[in-house]
């Protein structure tokens, strides 16, 4: 049996991609195609390693081939990857800034800053985290690196910072750089200059995702990272409550502001329902249920998941060791779904224009 490559770009143009609403050749997503008698392999380059619909749309490949060329054809899917990018980010190697934001604190938005960021890594992804609150910086003591000072070195005659390294991914904090024991009384303009520093002024390489991890509330710190850098979407972060809804809210409504404009990639709920250790299937809503589901409805936006309580994600913090790094367990399950959805809507959201970005091997 004779095949073309002609008839296997035929077959594969059927094949649609689920959150693209297009073909995967018209997508320009169908490379490396290679034919050897009744042998037939070839590269589907995803938009993200992080995609959550590897497997269908590699099934839906197999079936295209059986289907509309023959059911005797050998065929090998390799699934590959590159990062698409919609836009410059004003850091160079960075394809995609992520804001993760709440409107109040004490919701969980620094543990699920630095789990994204650890997910999206397990994925594959390049991925940089910067703690950017300046007043309250909780990323040192959550990766054990409280005494740790990042390492400058000279580029072209101007000093750059060495973001440090741990589990994969690429860290920078103020809290590497003052005194944990004191407190950093700035104002605004020391502020928006130090924030400024940490994307500008270090090294961060190839980069899929920068993860940022905005403080609380809708201050200057997230006006100086929005209006400086174009931000590829937020991630904004909220418990059931009431109180913390509203707040949410408010979260939202300042990024879709004229003068910062950055698309809310979808609603996290934190803490959505308690599960002890000992009854791992039993869910306790202590703080009410379904609150952060109906915002992301209200304001038509992604609902990328829950996140439940249980007693050891706050004993991972304080020993330095993220919770999504320990395999299985309904922790490690959530943070990694969520962290699909988040590049997924990324991926989504970098459509409107032509993909930029090298294949990665998935």
């Amino acid at each position: 049996m004779e095949i073309t490559k002609e008839q296997v770009l035929q077959a594969l143009g059927n094949v649609e991609e689920p959150d693209l609403k297009k073909d995967l050749v018209t997508l320009n997503m169908i490379q490396d195609i290679h034919i050897d008698g009744s042998k037939l392999s070839f590269s589907v380059v995803l938009t993200t390693p992080a995609c959550p619909l590897k497997a269908l749309i590699e099934n839906a490949c197999r079936n295209a081939i059986g289907h509309f060329i023959s059911k005797e054809v050998e065929v090998t899917v390799n699934m590959t990857s590159r990062v698409t990018s919609q836009k410059n980010t004003g850091v160079p190697g960075v394809k995609n800034i992520i804001a993760v934001a709440s409107g109040k604190g004490g919701v969980g938005k620094s543990t699920v800053s630095v789990n994204l960021a650890l997910a999206l890594s397990k994925t594959g992804a390049k991925v940089g985290l910067i703690d950017a609150d300046i007043y309250g910086p909780s990323i040192p003591i959550m990766f054990g690196l409280e005494n740790e000072r990042p390492k400058a070195s000279q580029v072209d005659g101007k000093t750059r910072i060495e973001p440090i390294e741990k589990f994969g991914i690429k860290l920078l904090s103020i809290g590497f750089f003052t005194d944990p024991n004191q407190p950093v009384p700035w104002r605004g303009p020391m502020v928006s200059t130090a924030i400024k520093q940490l994307f500008n002024d270090a090294e961060w390489g190839e980069l899929d995702y920068l993860v940022v991890d905005l403080p609380p509330g809708t201050g200057d710190i997230h006006i100086t990272v929005t209006q400086s850098f174009p931000v590829t979407g937020a991630v904004i972060v909220t418990t059931p409550q009431k109180v913390a809804l509203a707040d949410a809210k408010k979260g939202v409504g300042m990024f879709l502001m004229p003068a910062i404009n950055v698309p809310i990639l979808g609603v996290v709920e934190n803490m959505s329902y308690f599960t002890p250790a000992e009854l791992p299937e039993n869910k306790y809503y202590i703080f009410g249920q379904g609150g952060g589901q109906k915002l992301a409805q209200t304001l038509d936006v992604p609902f990328l998941g829950e996140i439940p309580l249980i007693k050891s994600i706050s004993d991972s913090g304080d020993a330095g060791r993220p919770i999504v790094m320990d395999e299985g367990g309904v922790m490690n399950t959530a943070f990694m779904e969520m962290a699909r959805r988040v590049a997924q809507q990324v991926s989504i959201n970098n459509a409107v224009s032509p993909m930029q970005a090298t294949p990665v091997a998935d």
